[in-house]
């Protein structure tokens, strides 16, 4: 009965902040960021995800990241990848100015497309970069930027060459990985990948799952923990 009233007291939450108020109203401020009702918003029904929902949960996954057990994780925001594009290394220099990258075991980079969110993966464990597309677009040259990314960054922060002989770019293919039957669910797919490989998981999830991920992701958020 226990867990049954905490659902039901998960679902009086989740329907709150879905509920009528102020669109300015801030529901949870972590990270630096703050989540109004109006970003919270984004993850009702089939409206697209935004970046503040985005980047807050994948500092989320990082946050957990901390915890013993789990690998290391450095989660760059939804604004590096366009930065990266247009004003090449030179431009993000300073985004890891107090991370080292060849520390962590996984790097995530959202990736915003036009109207699409996709996620890329670097592995520094198995040496690969993964691009994942919940419509199962081809990433190979988002990977080439970001490999390319990597290289400067070993340079410039080690003095070490990468050798590509030594590294795989890869971008998933449809049936490699859980795909979306809408046009609508991408960012949450995004996240559920991040959530995943962060705890080194396979992706067993598919798009029916879309609606309860939706649901727990408002908990998760204004909680500011990951379930």
């Amino acid at each position: 009965p226990h867990f049954y009233c905490s659902l039901q007291a998960m679902e009086r939450e989740i329907k709150a902040a879905f509920g009528p108020g102020k669109p300015s109203e801030i529901l949870s401020s972590a990270f630096k960021l703050n989540i109004t009702r109006e970003d919270i918003r984004t993850l009702e029904g089939r409206h697209w995800l935004n970046d503040e929902i985005i980047n807050f949960y994948m500092n989320l996954v990082v946050e957990r990241s901390k915890k013993e057990g789990y690998p290391a994780i450095h989660a760059f925001s939804t604004f590096f990848y366009p930065k990266l594009s247009s004003g090449g290394y030179g431009a993000v220099k300073r985004w890891t100015r107090n991370v080292d990258l060849f520390k962590q075991d996984l790097i995530l980079i959202p990736v915003h497309l036009m109207e699409h969110w996709t996620l890329v993966v670097i592995d520094t464990r198995k040496k690969t970069i993964k691009y994942f597309d919940s419509v199962g677009l081809d990433g190979s040259r988002i990977c080439k930027t970001l490999f390319k990314y990597l290289q400067e960054e070993s340079r410039e922060t080690r003095k070490l060459e990468l050798n590509s002989s030594e590294w795989t770019l890869h971008s998933m293919e449809p049936h490699e990985i859980p795909q979306q039957w809408n046009g609508s669910d991408c960012g949450v797919f995004v996240c559920k990948y991040a959530d995943y490989i962060a705890r080194d998981k396979p992706l067993t999830f598919t798009q029916n799952h879309m609606p309860y991920f939706r649901k727990k992701m408002v908990w998760e958020i204004i909680h500011q923990q990951l379930l």
